[in-house]
C-alpha cells in the first residue's frame, strides 16, 4: 500500500497541504476505513480503480488533485445499513475535517467536500469538469465486461446480505432505474464514447435479472 499512500500524499501536497507527516497519518486512517471487513465492493480495489481513471484523464479536470482527494474520501464512510445519502454526507464531512487539519486551503477543502457529495446522485452540471471526472471514474465499473460486471453486482449483494431478497431486488431495481434515467451516465466525451453503451447494456441486463428467478449473486 506504499504506492497508494504516496499517491495520497502527492495529491494532498498538490492541493496545498502543509503538513506531510499529518498527511501520511490521514492516508493511513483512510486506508483503514477502506479495508473494513464488511466491504465487498467498496474496497481498496475500488479506490485504486477510481484513482487510476482519474490519473489517466487528469488533463480533463480543472483541479485533478482535488478530484483525487475526493476519490479517496468518497466512500471512506460506508455503512450499507445507512439511509439515503448518509454515507456521502458523512464522508464529505470527514474529508473536510481531514483536509482542514492538513492545512489545505479553505476553498480547496470546500471543493473536495462538494465533489464527495456529488457521488450520492452522480448528477453533474455541464461545466463541472472536476465533478464529471470523479463521477465518471466512480461509475466506470458499470461499463466493465459482463463477467466483471456480474462480479461487481454479486459483491454489492454481499454488502447488503442483511437485506431480505425481495426487498433487495426492489431497492436494487430502483438504483438501476435511476441510473438508466440519467441523460448520460458518463459526461467526459473520451469516456462516454467508450463506456455509455456497454454500461447501459449491463444495467438493463441486471435489471432484467431482478425480475427473474435468481440473482446474479446467487
Amino acid at each position: 500500500m506504499t504506492d497508494l499512500l504516496g499517491r495520497w500524499r502527492a495529491a494532498a501536497r498538490g492541493a496545498g497541504a502543509t503538513c506531510d507527516d499529518a498527511a501520511a497519518r490521514a492516508g493511513e486512517q483512510l486506508l483503514t476505513r477502506w479495508r473494513e471487513p464488511h466491504r465487498r465492493y467498496h474496497t481498496v480495489a475500488h479506490l485504486t480503480a477510481v484513482l487510476d481513471v482519474v490519473d489517466r484523464h487528469a488533463a480533463l479536470a480543472e483541479r485533478a488533485d482535488l478530484v483525487r482527494l475526493a476519490a479517496w474520501c468518497h466512500d471512506a464512510i460506508y455503512d450499507p445499513r445507512a439511509a439515503g445519502d448518509s454515507n456521502e454526507r458523512a464522508s464529505a464531512e470527514l474529508a473536510a475535517d481531514l483536509l482542514s487539519g492538513l492545512g489545505v486551503p479553505e476553498a480547496a477543502t470546500a471543493e473536495v467536500r462538494r465533489l464527495v457529495l456529488l457521488t450520492a446522485e452522480h448528477a453533474v452540471g455541464p461545466a463541472d469538469s472536476n465533478g464529471a471526472l470523479l463521477c465518471d471514474a466512480d461509475l466506470a465499473v458499470l461499463a466493465a465486461p459482463p463477467a466483471a460486471y456480474d462480479r461487481y453486482a454479486a459483491a454489492i449483494r454481499q454488502e447488503y446480505a442483511h437485506v431480505p431478497e425481495p426487498a433487495f431486488r426492489t431497492g436494487r431495481a430502483g438504483v438501476l432505474t435511476g441510473l438508466l434515467a440519467l441523460p448520460e451516465l458518463f459526461r467526459l466525451p473520451p469516456l462516454a464514447d467508450r463506456w455509455e453503451q456497454p454500461a447501459r447494456d449491463n444495467l438493463r441486463r441486471e435489471l432484467a435479472s431482478l425480475n427473474g428467478p435468481s440473482m446474479l449473486a446467487d
